[in-house]
This record gives C-alpha cells, sequence and structure tokens, in this order.
C-alpha cells in the first residue's frame, strides 16, 4: 500500500512538472516578442523541455537568437541576441549552472577574454528583452497584455570616453555606458514604460 502512495505521488509530481512548461509552440511565440518583426521567421529559439533542461527549441537561419521565459521565474522576461554574442552569453549559462555568482562568472569572463579564450564580437552587438508583470501575461495562452522593451548594445571594452556616454542615465530613456572599460561594456536603453 505504502508503494502505491509513492508511486502516485511521483506521477503527480511528474505532472505537475510537466504542466508547469509551456508547449514548445508557446515558448517559441513568446520568446520571439523581444525580436525585431522582419527577423522573427529565421531566429533560432533556446528554451526548456518537459524535463526543465536547457535546449534548443528551433533552428535558426539568421543571425538572431532568442531565449523563451524560464518557467520557474514569475512574470515574463524574453530575450533576443545577435549570433556573434553566443560564446560570451553560453559562457554565463555554464557558469551559472556549476553555481558561480554574479561577480564569480564576471571575473572569470573577463579574464578569458582578456586571454582571447572568450571570444568577444568585434562590432556593436544587440541584444533586446522584453518583459512584463506576472499578472500581465498568461503563460498557457502566450498571451501578454502589457510589456515593455529594454535593449543593450555591447560594445567591448568601451568606456564613457570613447563613447560620449554618461554612466548613469540622467533622464528616462537615455542611454548610458554600464561596466564601462571591460569585456561587458554596454549601452543600456530602457524606455519609459507607459502605466
Amino acid at each position: 500500500m505504502k508503494a502505491t502512495y509513492v508511486t502516485f505521488f511521483t506521477i503527480l509530481c511528474s505532472f505537475s512538472s510537466l504542466a508547469q512548461t509551456p508547449s514548445a509552440e508557446i515558448q517559441i511565440k513568446t520568446a520571439l516578442l523581444a525580436a525585431p518583426e522582419d527577423m522573427r521567421a529565421g531566429a533560432m529559439v533556446y528554451g526548456y523541455d518537459a524535463k526543465g533542461d536547457f535546449v534548443v527549441l528551433r533552428k535558426g537561419t539568421n543571425e538572431l537568437v532568442c531565449l523563451a521565459d524560464n518557467p520557474k521565474q514569475a512574470g515574463l522576461s524574453v530575450s533576443c541576441y545577435h549570433k556573434d554574442l553566443e560564446p560570451f552569453m553560453e559562457r554565463g549559462r555554464v557558469l551559472k549552472a556549476a553555481g558561480k555568482t554574479f561577480q564569480e562568472i564576471f571575473d572569470i569572463r573577463e579574464a578569458e577574454a582578456k586571454s582571447g579564450k572568450l571570444m568577444m564580437p568585434k562590432q556593436a552587438s544587440n541584444l533586446q528583452i522584453y518583459s512584463a508583470k506576472a499578472e500581465d501575461y498568461n503563460a498557457a495562452t502566450g498571451e501578454v497584455t502589457k510589456g515593455s522593451f529594454r535593449y543593450v548594445v555591447y560594445i567591448p571594452w568601451a568606456t564613457a570616453a570613447s563613447t560620449g556616454l554618461p554612466i548613469k542615465p540622467e533622464a528616462p530613456g537615455m542611454p548610458w555606458i554600464m561596466d564601462p572599460g571591460t569585456h561587458r561594456a554596454h549601452i543600456m536603453i530602457t524606455p519609459p514604460t507607459k502605466d
């Protein structure tokens, strides 16, 4: 009898875990919300399988890589970036999975980029993030009632002096440079949200 309860509980947990991960179609649909419209059809999409493993949901034919929402986190957060950023992004995922902290990941990638082990883009490369609060996102249908964009343009080793950008935003939506002088130097642009 006890074995029956254990088996039932295991099956129940399995179904519960399956229900938490949206279908590949929904994941692709929502991941592409971060992509420019004219690039959506050819974008590669990463997401999650029924076990929660990070996998390729769709191979791409253009220069865009998109990430589906993490079903373990509240709300919606999807992103797309230029394929030249993939070594940087992949290295971050590997280090995070190994339990490294944000600062450790930064330091490791900085050292690897300086040594040439980690290849960073030679040109400015864009990352776009589209997000929504939990109450504005239906994970079952992929519908978003109110979302917002944030833009990040990676320009490794750039500084305020080399770009003319401030190191903090001085007005809503104003571009500024974050992590200047490092491998992770990037222009931040956060358009004001409409409430």
